[in-house]
């Protein structure tokens, strides 16, 4: 009689070793499954953590050993006849050979390829079935493989150009924010799985009608196994059932029904609309017996990536069950260097900390890896939109046949894993390979459409961008759009800002521009950009092993900063804007307050531009989050301690954020002379969906005293459009008569603050910041702010597991500011703060 499918999660009882060391005690037990062997040796103590001091070089050498893992498989007892037994591994990174018993079962060289093995015949009565991975170094391989096709082009940025040659998480060569941790190991699930059929794959093909009130489409269920005849399908939104239908097997192992449901629940981007999921589920059996159920759940919505010529050139924003959505948010990286131990406690309070912060789209970028199930069940349950990109980071890779053979298996593999996600609206091609082929002086002729010409050019890669890639998602995902890379626009240089996205790197890299000009430099989709600052201090103790190094330019700090040239890069941010410090945490507050203003500046523009016919329909910062403790561009460091930028982002990211800008003078071209007179404008922001009437207030108040040097201005009853920028007014600063002051917005809605802005002249190193008179109450649940005088960038420390709801916050007088927190009990200290020019 046919038997449903039963699997054994091979979680435990493994062991591992360095293979050149053949002693039988060599072997040492594995904590558990999935790993990587650094974090074996680790838990052995035969290497120390690498995240700490220097210690990164401690285990470069284990890159070049080989190593084996091996388990005993559990007793499978007496099988009917048609039973399949199969050995399934998620992921094997990377070269690794399997052996059942000393029998090579199966090769691969892929780590993002999921691999099934039959072992049905192989398997011996019993419980002596020993399953044994080795490993061989990747990092050995790929220098064999590059040395052996001179022929190719090897450039690129960051890490070993060998790394282009295998198919592996590519900063696992060391970037500019990340180790060189090369890692390997079964770090993906491994299973033992017994069955007479089961669904494969379940598919979800549907389209939503004009006016979205009804949704048609086909459920498909792929099956293996002769002893399945039927598949049943259910699909049903919390304890509603929609639609339910069966269908026969056909002799391809393919079932499909047809359904559709009237008045859909709509799926929508959080800040837009609720996240309904509904639960499709697929069951095959002998007409008699389940043998076998695979569930997917399914967001119904309508995702558009819109690119329509207008005024300035061609238009990128996203749009959703027709609504325009600006697409505020973050790039993502690897939360660890060691994956397997990122849980999915990690991931949800990373996920729900960019929701929190009004944050809608996050991108996974092309250098990591194809993220866990749960990343993206996440991103539907809580509306995150999602860039997805394919896994090709900062080179110029090589298209030999077997090499794209390879690549198409993986994109096959992933993106059908994928493709149910409500939250992914876009597929890009690569990271930066564009950038590469433009540094480097690559062929690209995008009038010539010949897929075999490319080949034969030294950017080959370019088949598989313009050709394989979007065959795949043709295929296994039709319903979104892909972009053959990030940055790409038509074929143009990808510095072009009138079309396509964009990387704007000449704040921080390149031209350095002053970062109080962000908004001037972008595009139509800004999809990278960024400014380093340090974490926070309980990080840096964290990792700084050598009490004597905590100061700013130390080695052991310097060697946990990968930037090029991050020495002079701060320095020249720092020195142009800021009164300099060398005490370590007034520096570390220095660095932060300047990426603060640079993202805010960068966002607060760019958001405008989106009211302004959809000019700029997005910008996500280069980046959320960090691998290991460093100082990188990320507005959140390893152990999930919020930098000063996050809250500044939040702000300027809100439902309804008030700005206010006075005009950028670049001091340091004009001798610091001040002109004599500067233009200043005052507008509103919104993301809601109707029109809201709101009052404004524009304070001018001197930095020197605190006293308001002229009438304030109040416009009432304004009309605040929907979806987009609403200009309140305008006016003229008097640099001459005038003393230095600050323009201090806000907006009521229904009598209530909901937003604030505060402009300063620029530089803040030119102003004094001496006796602001601030006072900070803790009360409980809040904690209540007010200032005598202008006061800049007041932060809070970052205590574990205590969240403020804001902080790098501008005071005013005669504005208090009431700061929700959580989780800081009664008999607890009140969290340290501090501010600009705070002694």
């Amino acid at each position: 009689m046919a038997q449903a499918l039963t699997i054994h999660d091979l979680t435990s009882g493994w062991s591992f070793r360095q293979t050149d060391d053949p002693s039988e005690d060599a072997w040492l037990p594995v904590a558990r499954v999935p790993t990587n062997v650094h974090l074996d040796l680790i838990d052995h103590e035969k290497i120390p953590d690498p995240f700490l001091g220097f210690n990164e070089l401690k285990a470069e050498w284990v890159a070049d050993k080989s190593w084996a893992y091996k388990t005993m498989l559990p007793e499978i007892a007496s099988q009917a006849e048609g039973t399949v037994t199969v050995l399934a591994f998620d992921g094997l990174d990377t070269f690794a050979t399997v052996k059942l018993n000393g029998e090579t079962i199966l090769v691969s060289d892929n780590m993002f390829i999921p691999h099934r093995v039959d072992v049905t015949k192989k398997l011996k009565p019993g419980s002596d079935n020993v399953l044994e991975i080795d490993f061989a170094s990747a990092r050995l391989r790929a220098i064999e493989i590059k040395e052996a096709h001179p022929e190719h082009v090897w450039v690129g940025f960051n890490g070993d150009m060998a790394r282009l040659a295998v198919r592996k998480a590519q900063y696992h060569w060391g970037w500019d924010w990340g180790p060189v941790l090369n890692t390997s190991g079964p770090w993906r699930p491994v299973r033992l799985e017994t069955y007479h059929s089961r669904i494969v794959d379940l598919r979800i093909d549907y389209e939503l009608d004009s006016n979205l009130k009804s949704a048609s489409g086909t459920v498909t269920g792929k099956v293996e196994g002769l002893s399945g005849k039927t598949v049943a399908f259910v699909a049903q939104i919390e304890d509603n059932v929609v639609f339910k239908g069966s269908a026969d097997v056909d002799s391809n192992g393919i079932a499909k029904v047809e359904f559709h449901v009237n008045e859909p629940k709509l799926w929508y981007p959080h800040g837009y609309g609720a996240q309904p999921l509904y639960k499709v589920t697929a069951t095959v059996s002998t007409g008699e017996v389940d043998l076998h159920s695979a569930t997917r759940r399914i967001g119904f919505r309508k995702g558009e990536l819109v690119q329509q010529p207008d005024d300035i050139g061609k238009t990128f924003f996203f749009r959703v069950n027709g609504v325009d959505v600006f697409c505020g948010g973050s790039d993502w990286i690897p939360a660890d260097s060691f994956t397997p131990r990122v849980t999915a406690e990690k991931y949800r309070k990373w996920l729900e900390m960019m929701v929190d912060g009004y944050q809608v789209m996050i991108r996974i970028w092309g250098g990591g890896i194809w993220e866990e199930d749960i990343f993206y069940d996440l991103c539907d349950e809580l509306g995150v939109l999602v860039w997805q990109d394919f896994m090709f980071g900062c080179g110029n890779y090589p298209a030999w046949p077997d090499f794209l053979q390879s690549i198409r298996e993986e994109c096959v593999a992933n993106v059908g894993r994928l493709r149910h996600h409500p939250s992914i609206v876009i597929y890009a091609g690569n990271n930066e390979d564009y950038q590469v082929q433009e540094q480097f002086g690559l062929t690209y002729d995008y009038e010539d459409k010949t897929p075999e010409n490319w080949l034969k050019s030294n950017f080959p890669a370019r088949y598989i961008y313009e050709k394989l890639l979007p065959e795949v998602v043709a295929l296994e995902s039709p319903h979104v759009p892909y972009h053959p890379g990030s940055p790409w626009g038509d074929g143009l240089i990808t510095s072009n800002t009138k079309v396509g996205d964009m990387h704007q790197w000449n704040v921080w890299h390149g031209t350095q521009e002053k970062y109080q000009i962000f908004d001037t430099l972008g595009g139509r989709f800004n999809s990278e950009f960024g400014m380093e600052a340090f974490p926070h201090i309980d990080t840096i103790k964290y990792y700084c092993t050598d009490p004597t190094q905590l100061y700013p330019q130390s080695h052991m700090l310097d060697f946990h900063n990968k930037a090029d040239g991050h020495e002079r890069r701060i320095a020249t941010y720092l020195v142009e804007n800021f009164r300099t410090q060398t005490d370590l945490e007034a520096f570390i507050h220095l660095t932060q307050l300047s990426q603060a203003e640079a993202l805010m500046f960068g966002y607060r523009g760019w958001r405008r531009q989106w009211g302004q016919k959809r000019f700029c329909g997005g910008a996500l910062v280069w980046q959320l989050n960090d691998c290991w403790p460093v100082t990188s561009w990320s507005i959140v460091d390893y152990f999930l301690r919020k930098k000063p930028a996050y809250y500044a982002m939040r702000r300027v990211l809100a439902p309804v954020a008030v700005a206010v800008k006075r005009a950028h003078h670049d001091w340091s071209v004009v001798h610091a002379r001040v002109p004599k007179s500067s233009n200043f404008e005052l507008w509103v922001a919104s993301s809601q969906l109707e029109e809201v009437t709101a009052t404004v207030e524009l304070r001018f108040i001197s930095v020197a005293t605190g006293k308001e040097i002229k009438e304030s201005i109040t416009k009432k009853d304004i009309k605040i459009a929907a979806n987009g920028t609403t200009d309140v007014l305008s006016g003229t600063i008097d640099n001459v008569n005038e003393e230095p002051h600050v323009l201090a917005a806000r907006i009521w809605i229904d009598g209530e603050i909901v937003s604030r802005d505060v402009d300063w002249p620029q530089p803040l190193k030119y102003l004094g910041f001496e006796d602001r008179g601030v006072e900070v109450y803790s009360r409980g649940e809040t904690i209540l702010v007010k200032a005598c005088r202008p006061t800049k960038g007041l932060v809070f420390e970052e205590r574990a597991g205590v969240l403020v709801n804001d902080s790098a916050i501008d005071v005013v007088p005669g504005d208090e500011q009431v700061i929700r927190v959580r989780n800081l009990a009664a008999d607890d200290q009140p969290l340290r703060w501090t501010y600009l020019g705070r002694t």
